[in-house]
């Protein structure tokens, strides 16, 4: 049986944030961001989970940097749960990596490209972890039906669904805030991938491009829509990271940002409330 990693309760009161770089670029940076998050989180009371890929598969140029890899990338994780005492996301990208790296963390993340892999669903639910599965930018919302299914069907039963945008003509996404709803259908928690979405695919030629300035816009109406969490790619440095730089959140606009989303989500809230909503 998969063990829930918020309860109910917890999901009824506040949305959880999924957070850090996109990739792990070293442990001291990695260790230097889950602290950081992990401090302004603990002041606005979100829930958090720390999010860093071991190994970036799916870069647009064999030549760009893809992280750490497996052995070296999961120590670095552990290390963050040790030290920091919060909970660890990352991606698997083969059937043969989720039992190895559910040792190591606590949800494992399933890439919008690979959404559909049976063989990569059905061993990451084996594992009894969280499963996090980001929705294909060439699914309808309504197709996620059939992933749930694949994943309940192996006993998985703490399942996320991720928003990441759909492909709008070349180099660019869209995001339908239709999706929301339609996803909770399913009855899982529903997740808004927001620096995802505003990623520019291949925009850069050999790597991806990217609008972070529309971060906070973007944000505020997923929380209005009541999505039960965010997932915000942050860098101290977004110019220099080693990946997706152009779509991250600078960490120093984090704390005001989460604050603004807080002010939402408490509105939202007393508002279905009140309506009977």
């Amino acid at each position: 049986m998969t063990a829930k990693l918020f309860s109910p309760d917890q999901l009824q009161r506040r949305f959880f944030l999924v957070a850090g770089p996109c990739v792990i670029e070293s442990e001291a940076h990695a260790l230097r961001m889950a602290e950081a998050i992990a401090g302004i989180t603990r002041r606005l009371e979100i829930p958090y989970i720390f999010k860093a890929s071991y190994d970036k598969a799916n870069r647009t140029s064999r030549a760009s940097f893809r992280g750490l890899g497996l052995e070296a990338g999961l120590r670095v994780l552990q290390r963050v749960r040790e030290t920091q005492g919060v909970p660890v996301l990352t991606d698997i990208h083969e059937a043969s990596q989720a039992a190895p790296v559910a040792e190591a963390v606590d949800a494992l993340q399933i890439p919008a490209f690979l959404c559909r892999q049976t063989d990569l669903l059905l061993a990451a639910a084996a594992t009894g972890r969280t499963v996090n599965v980001k929705k294909g930018q060439f699914l309808a919302p309504w197709d996620m039906r059939y992933v749930v299914e694949k994943l309940q069907g192996a006993s998985a039963t703490d399942i996320w669904l991720t928003e990441r945008g759909a492909s709008f003509g070349y180099n660019n996404l869209v995001v339908d805030m239709r999706s929301f709803p339609i996803l909770r259908e399913f009855g899982c928690p529903v997740v808004f991938d927001v620096t995802h979405s505003l990623q520019r695919p291949g925009g850069r030629g050999a790597s991806s491009d990217g609008d972070a300035v529309f971060i906070p816009p973007l944000a505020r109406a997923g929380v209005a829509c009541g999505v039960d969490g965010l997932f915000l790619e942050v860098h101290d440095d977004p110019p220099r990271a080693l990946s997706d730089g152009p779509n991250a959140l600078p960490l120093d606009r984090l704390p005001s940002l989460l604050q603004q989303l807080i002010a939402i989500d408490d509105a939202r809230r007393k508002a279905e409330t009140a309506h009977g909503l």
